[in-house]
């Protein structure tokens, strides 16, 4: 998988995981959900996040963004449950233009941890490279405490969720630094 698929290949996990469609609103007991990968060119995914919210009438406290994350040790998931785009502004999904073009001001985010560059490699050349088998490893633990987490959310809320989730990955990055990569 290549890096900047991390975001999209969580969506596909969370909806395998439930047995749901992309695209379709479905209810999971009393929720509304609906999952969906913007397609529109990424510095501009805000253009199609706010319109597909707003054509739903989803409560747009209610929009959970999924992305990479340079700012995270490779495998460590944050999850919060407000905040704006951080400096998440040009990869897969432009967190940015969510929050400008989408008019949604905060937003909760589940972000996923892909790590730096090595050494003084280019951001954009490390971002479209795959992941080496020990970073694949992590990654694809890391998705699955992702499903884990959201379908918590659906359950207990974004906020106890956020707590709760996030004091588990506080310390994840020191396990992690003992496994070679």
């Amino acid at each position: 998988m290549y890096l900047k698929q991390v975001g999209f290949e969580m969506i596909d996990k969370f909806a395998e995981a439930l047995g749901i469609e992309m695209n379709n609103l479905r209810f999971v007991g009393d929720a509304p959900l609906l999952l969906a990968k913007p397609q529109t060119y990424m510095n501009l995914s805000g253009e199609s996040t706010g319109p597909l919210a707003a054509y739903y009438k989803l409560p747009l406290n209610r929009v959970i963004v999924c992305h990479d994350d340079m700012d995270l040790p490779c495998g460590v998931l944050r999850l919060q449950n407000k905040g704006g785009h951080g400096s998440h502004n040009g990869r897969f999904v432009n967190c940015k233009s969510i929050k400008t073009c989408a008019y949604i001001g905060e937003f909760a985010r589940l972000r996923i941890g892909i790590g730096r560059p090595p050494g003084q490699m280019d951001p954009k050349a490390f971002l479209l490279q795959k992941f080496n088998a020990s970073a694949q490893e992590r990654i694809d633990t890391a998705l699955q405490e992702g499903v884990d987490v959201l379908e918590l959310v659906l359950c207990r809320g974004l906020t106890e969720s956020a707590r709760h989730f996030n004091t588990e990955q506080k310390y994840k990055h020191i396990r992690l630094q003992t496994i070679p990569t």
